[in-house]
């Protein structure tokens, strides 16, 4: 008869950091129809035009949109497609592409 299997070692959990959850403030002025975003963490803010329907979630979705849009161009300006691909193939004035001579 062979030995009991040991059980292993219950590791104990890392606890993750709580989110700062109140860095982002946002304020309503529908009077002027303008969203006001202020972040206290790193002082970014941004200004967007709302209606009389908005609620600040809409200025922060509206903050997180025009982030994204700005990460993008520039990914776009630095020429990557942002799928990890080589960019081996380049295209000259006519139109061919250099990885075309094999086809």
């Amino acid at each position: 008869m062979g030995k009991r299997k040991a059980s292993k070692r219950i590791r104990p959990t890392r606890r993750a950091a709580p989110l700062e959850t109140t860095s982002v403030s946002c304020t309503l002025d529908k009077q002027s129809g303008v969203g006001n975003l202020h972040c206290k963490i790193c002082g970014q803010s941004h200004q967007c035009i709302i209606t009389a329907l908005s609620a600040p979630i809409d200025v922060y979705s509206d903050w997180i949109d025009a982030c994204d849009t700005v990460a993008h161009q520039a990914q776009d300006d630095k020429g990557g497609d942002g799928n990890g691909a080589s960019a081996d193939v380049r295209a000259d004035n006519e139109g061919n592409y250099s990885g075309d001579e094999g086809y």
